[in-house]
């Protein structure tokens, strides 16, 4: 019988998944067909949905599928945030750039922050046919699509705002159920793995949308039409391309509709380490997206570039990080499982990404941003990589697995709503970009601190 707090050597695995598996399979294992019996221990190499191992064809499927779900939100959704919509901006008369890019991405990040854990709590107590989370993925797809077209449709700030929040809407009623299949359907002994493939992805497509939507900044609309029109299929082709999730029209659920409003409600016991992964996601996410989130303008206002030069510039960057984004993420996930070891990886990304922040600071020229990316892809796509399943690894309770991992992803949009107040405050008080740099490294050393406290997870 598998011991699920001991490795193979028989050292303590400080609980890593431990809890998430029993609530999942609580005492369950496999007989010689494969098949779960109960009233003995979990083999971490089951998956949980199945009671049995994934075969070949289907790890291939959820790689390609965790890949695709990645890349088809965050490079559209880049596209709009982080080019062709600060050029927008740039253009409107009598509007801060600043302030207008702040200001979307602060009310977005509200309607984020909501749709997150609803639509992770509503997956979590669905009962389609055709699996409780598939629905939602299609639909955050096209909920997405149709806000793209209304930013399309929009020549005032305050509709471009209203319509980005309908993409934020989109954006997370796709994520929250597809990052809960890495705790419905997958081993726990190769969750690392497609963790890293997810959070790989989204750092790479966040670049490949800084690199398409570069080349339609002289034709800002076509090129928002462009991420309308890959959105739209995001969820479509994960959907297709992943194995068919288990009909859960006869599963019994637990809770309730009027639940849903408790989902803002976060977990209270057995989450210590819970709270502090949040804490060192949100530290991270503000570091990271006071540079990330401003990058054309840094180029511009503090590097003193023309546009057609920050539009080269951000496309070299762009290639650069995805390069390094991939050796980091080849390596990282696959060596956190082989290691059994996740938080380690993810403080040593904060600290790489915190030095790859002070080159543009010491450097504040093409060069400098150069160094920048090529550091940050190695800092983000090992982060990225791991995160994920370190997350999974501290969830009090695996049934809420959607509702509380929507809970962890507030970090994200919390984080995100409060970096652009972040670097505007720095902004108005010293009168310029520079000392966001060392502003943005003070968040990422916390968060590094906040990730070593954990203990469950080695």
């Amino acid at each position: 019988m598998v011991d699920e707090n001991k490795d193979r050597r028989g050292n303590p695995t400080e609980g890593v998944g431990a809890r998430v598996r029993g609530d999942i399979k609580a005492m369950a294992s496999v007989d010689e067909t494969g098949s779960a019996v109960a009233g003995q221990g979990v083999d971490a190499n089951l998956a949980p949905d199945t009671g049995r191992r994934l075969n070949n064809a289907e790890k291939f499927r959820f790689a390609i599928g965790f890949v695709l779900v990645s890349l088809l939100w965050a490079a559209p959704f880049t596209m709009g945030s982080g080019v062709l919509l600060p050029q927008i901006f740039n253009t409107l008369h009598g509007v801060s750039a600043e302030a207008a890019l702040g200001t979307m991405n602060s009310i977005g990040c509200v309607f984020a922050l909501v749709a997150n854990v609803v639509f992770g709590a509503l997956s979590d107590m669905s009962r389609f046919r055709v699996g409780k989370r598939t629905p939602w993925i299609v639909l955050g797809g096209i909920i997405g699509a149709l806000g793209f077209l209304l930013v399309i449709q929009s020549h005032t700030l305050p509709m471009i705002i209203f319509g980005w929040c309908i993409v934020q809407v989109g954006i997370n009623c796709l994520i929250a159920p597809a990052v809960a299949v890495l705790s419905d359907r997958i081993p726990e002994s190769t969750r690392g793995t497609y963790s890293a493939l997810y959070g790989a992805s989204q750092v790479i497509g966040q670049q490949l949308g800084t690199i398409i939507g570069s080349s339609f900044m002289a034709n800002i609309r076509t090129g928002l039409v462009v991420a309308m029109i890959i959105f739209l299929f995001s969820g479509i082709l994960t959907v297709l391309i992943w194995p068919r999730e288990k009909s859960a029209a006869n599963t019994v659920v637990e809770r309730t509709w009027a639940d849903v409003g408790r989902s803002f409600i976060p977990p209270t016991k057995n989450c210590r380490d819970f709270y502090l992964a949040l804490l060192g996601r949100f530290t991270f996410v503000v570091g990271c997206f006071m540079i990330q989130g401003y990058q054309l303008y840094i180029l511009q206002k503090y590097c003193h570039l023309s546009d057609a030069q920050a539009a080269s510039t951000l496309k070299i960057m762009a290639l650069i990080s995805v390069v390094t984004t991939i050796l980091a993420s080849v390596v990282s996930g696959p060596l956190s499982d082989f290691l059994h070891r996740r938080k380690v990886i993810v403080a040593t990304s904060c600290l790489i990404l915190a030095v790859g922040i002070l080159f543009p600071f010491l450097m504040p020229t093409a060069t400098g941003m150069y160094f920048y990316a090529a550091l940050a892809g190695i800092g983000n796509g090992c982060y990225m990589s791991v995160d994920q399943a370190l997350n999974v690894d501290v969830l009090p309770n695996a049934k809420e697995a959607g509702k509380d991992l929507g809970i962890l992803n507030l970090a994200n949009t919390i984080g995100q709503v409060i970096a652009p107040g972040c670097t505007t405050l720095v902004i108005g008080i010293f009168g310029g970009y520079r000392m966001i740099f060392p502003v943005a490294i003070a968040c990422l050393l916390v968060g590094t601190v906040f990730i070593m406290m954990i203990r469950k997870v080695k």
